[in-house]
């Protein structure tokens, strides 16, 4: 088999079907769909158990709530495609997208595609230019993409597709019980490929919509971009004769924005909490730039400092 979609499902019953129509109606053939409910307490589970029975494609696992990363990796353990497509389930793909990949893989890790954003009202967002290139290692793409300025952030799991074997064999699974689940595993996922390709297409069609779990303030949000910068520091930081200077940039922030002004605005002041979570050896390690050394040092000092030098960096920007 091709390919497996993996779908994590949690109280979708309005988008649902939207997702499980563009994937019934692939014009590709050789494919599976599993569908993880992870835990749904509104009509989500009969609108699965009613594609299930109609199409045989689609398969469905319940289980009790775990999360998103938890349903993820449910779905990795079950799927037999030689490549796996994470779908959300509010999302939907364009018709032709398993068939335009499996014209265009060609046996790589990891196979990057175009996606675009829609929104509530019905706006729709012009796609993120495309982009055609191959024979890349993962770290030379993530070295070339990952920071780049685009709307649909490169971070994000769904923009890519993956062979299974190579997540397996470097058991290469989502981090569960957190959120920013995708920026862990994308730099370790990058790091591990041993090929990449980019093509143009935009196969992905991503829903921002008000009460998913990217839009919820919650005060673990905050803390757990402390998580992953300490789990993403101590996984890079004794690799050697790798270029880490973009990832470094990425931690760092990850470190100092949580600091933030709006975020002591959205979170109220969380800095003793921050200052007892973030793994100061690390920060300093990863702040290899000169502003983010400035930065550690003055947020190593006190909290205030980083925020004077924050409002004086804006005064003479404008």
């Amino acid at each position: 088999m091709k390919f497996s979609i993996i779908i994590p499902v949690y109280n979708v019953e309005q988008y649902l079907r939207d997702c499980l129509d563009s994937v019934v109606m692939q014009t590709y053939p050789d494919y599976e769909v599993i569908c993880v409910n992870d835990g749904s307490t509104d009509g989500s589970q009969e609108i699965l158990m009613e594609y299930e029975k109609n199409y045989s494609q689609i398969t469905v696992i319940t289980q009790q709530n775990k999360g998103l990363s938890g349903a993820r990796n449910a779905g990795i353990r079950a799927a037999q495609g030689d490549y796996l497509f994470f779908l959300d389930s509010d999302d939907w793909i364009e018709p032709d997208a398993l068939k335009t990949l499996a014209e265009k893989q060609n046996g790589e890790d990891l196979v990057c595609f175009n996606g675009r954003r829609v929104f509530e009202n019905g706006m729709t967002e012009e796609p993120d230019a495309g982009v055609s290139e191959s024979c890349l290692s993962g770290w030379e793409y993530y070295i070339k993409y990952a920071l780049l300025t685009r709307k649909f952030h490169f971070v994000c799991t769904v923009l890519r597709l993956y062979r299974r074997e190579y997540l397996l064999k470097n058991n290469l699974f989502f981090e569960e019980g957190i959120y920013h689940e995708d920026n862990l595993f994308t730099p370790i996922a990058c790091y591990y490929a041993q090929s990449a390709k980019v093509i143009p297409d935009c196969l992905y069609i991503y829903r921002i919509r008000e009460g998913s779990i990217t839009q919820i303030v919650r005060v673990k949000r905050l803390f757990d971009m402390l998580v992953v910068a300490n789990k993403l520091s101590d996984f890079f930081i004794p690799i050697k004769d790798l270029d880490k200077r973009q990832l470094y940039r990425e931690i760092a922030g990850e470190y100092f924005g949580t600091y933030m002004p709006e975020k002591l605005e959205l979170y109220g002041n969380k800095d003793k909490q921050i200052k007892a979570i973030v793994n100061w050896k690390n920060f300093r390690a990863v702040s290899v730039y000169p502003r983010h050394r400035r930065i550690y040092s003055l947020l190593s000092i006190h909290p205030a400092l980083f925020r004077i030098y924050i409002w004086l960096e804006e005064r003479i920007k404008k």
